[in-house]
């Protein structure tokens, strides 16, 4: 691509070169992991730039319905955009339909939202759980762009490349042998999450100081919180 330092003979002097990124990386880090008939999902409380801690106990998930629950970092401004414009075309749903939108619904209106900004991406990390129709445990991860992928475990986000080799093994029970697959069970589910996060605070400076976990059954959705390691 040519810049002006390809046509010397237009430079101004004097005039200062300035590059527009508008894209700020917030951190935090995110895991999923759906059962038979529950839903899992945790996230850390930190909130920062560069080696700077902007709050210590931003809450990223965000309950969308009694069976649904977003996970969203990075970029926080692109978060926030994009969580408030999923909550209004959820409301205009539940106007029209009497009825709250299944998590399959969101899983698809969030990767339609995300792909009309295709051409300036919403910079963020999101992971989408809850129950589907028949109160199954499902998972949602998504590319910047919009891109779904339904899973049982996933996560996402400055820690994610530390904390899905965990999940790989021990929820997918991959590179072990001679293992029975068998359902994950929920007390298994929230103790490898506690695990995966206190792992990740070791290693990753932008995950930390608190992680927030929603509990998703058919009788609504519970909260627990672990402190982590704030330095």
């Amino acid at each position: 691509m040519l810049g002006i330092e390809n046509f010397p003979e237009y430079e101004v002097p004097g005039a200062r070169k300035v590059q527009f990124y508008p894209y700020e990386s917030n951190g935090g880090s995110v895991v999923a992991i759906a059962g038979e008939d529950f839903a899992v999902i945790g996230a850390d409380t930190r909130l920062s730039s560069g080696y700077s801690i902007h709050t210590r106990t931003q809450n990223k998930l965000f309950r969308l319905s009694d069976k649904t629950v977003l996970a969203s970092t990075g970029c926080w401004c692109d978060t926030l955009a994009l969580t408030s414009l999923v909550k209004v075309r959820m409301q205009m749903y539940k106007d029209q339909h009497q009825k709250n939108m299944s998590t399959p619904a969101v899983a698809q209106m969030l990767s339609i939202l995300m792909y009309n900004r295709r051409f300036f991406p919403y910079y963020v990390s999101n992971v989408l759980a809850g129950l589907d129709q028949n109160g199954k445990g499902v998972v949602y991860s998504y590319d910047p762009i919009g891109h779904c992928e339904m899973t049982t475990y996933r996560a996402g986000g400055s820690a994610g490349p530390l904390l899905q080799p965990v999940l790989d093994n021990q929820i997918g029970q991959k590179n072990m042998l001679n293992v029975d697959p068998e359902p994950v069970k929920m007390e298994k589910a929230i103790s490898i999450i506690k695990d995966t996060f206190i792992s990740a605070t070791e290693r990753d400076i932008y995950t930390g100081d608190s992680v927030i976990i929603n509990i998703i059954t058919k009788d609504g959705i519970k909260e627990e919180t672990l402190h982590l390691r704030k330095d």
